[in-house]
């Protein structure tokens, strides 16, 4: 299990997060929603060790995570960045490569994480040229190589994986969230703005306001009329196909 809990963090004086909290658990999907602004991506920073909060603990196996070694860190959870900024004109193994610790671009490794995104074959492709959607599944394979460095099936933590993505190619990175998660036992949270991408991917749903957690539940619990429109103040309508809701704004006029 991987647990924050009382965690609050201040920038410049201003609560960004106030007594907020959030678990994964192995072989599960868990979704942090809200408006913009609320604290989705700092209370992921904070649990990925990224930011250290001025109060509240984030636990991983027991273990808080400020006491772990960085190394030991990394083969126990990976983190995939909204934009990741590659600065060299890598080719996709070499990318890959720096998640599975090895130099080696041909490794087994490399090529296993670029099977499972569905990349077999993209090794010697220049990182720069591919589609934003490619980019994604890129560093979700650099992330797999490196919790294949740890003796546990580990974590993931996504910040906003299907931003700038295309339909076609946010379904294929639902897809396989889903599919880490129920294969390889991998505890999966990821920051989605899509309340449709949230409802089809979630086992699990917390959703932020303003710093705070206001609801958590399975996606059937969150996503209500009532507490949407609470949650971002407007209007909308979940209907259900079959068992995943879908969600419709219902007015944009006052």
């Amino acid at each position: 299990m991987y647990r924050a809990h009382g965690i609050t963090f201040r920038l410049g004086g201003r609560a960004l997060l106030t007594d907020a909290g959030a678990a994964i658990t192995p072989g599960r999907v868990s979704v942090l929603i809200g408006p913009n602004g609320a604290g989705k991506s700092t209370l992921l920073k904070v649990m990925a060790g990224e930011l250290r909060p001025q109060s509240g603990h984030v636990l991983l196996d027991g273990a808080d995570i400020s006491t772990l070694p960085p190394a030991r860190l990394a083969m126990l959870r990976a983190v995939v960045p909204q934009h990741a900024q590659i600065a060299f004109p890598f080719t996709v193994a070499e990318v890959v490569a720096i998640g599975a610790g090895s130099d080696r671009i041909g490794s087994a490794p490399v090529a296993r994480a670029l099977k499972e995104v569905e990349l077999s074959g993209f090794e010697q492709r220049p990182y720069d040229r591919l589609s934003g959607g490619e980019r994604q599944r890129v560093q979700l394979a650099r992330a797999l190589a490196q919790l294949d460095r740890g003796r546990s099936a580990g974590y993931l933590l996504l910040d906003e994986p299907t931003a700038s993505l295309d339909l076609a190619q946010q379904v294929l990175v639902v897809r396989l969230m889903r599919r880490l998660a129920a294969e390889r036992g991998i505890g999966i949270l990821a920051v989605l703005h899509d309340l449709n991408l949230a409802a089809m991917a979630a086992d699990h749903i917390t959703a932020l306001k303003n710093g705070h957690v206001v609801a958590c539940g399975t996606p059937k619990e969150i996503l209500t009329d009532a507490a949407i429109g609470t949650l971002y103040g407007v209007p909308a309508r979940v209907s259900w196909a079959p068992e995943t809701p879908f969600l419709l704004p219902q007015s944009i006029v006052d």
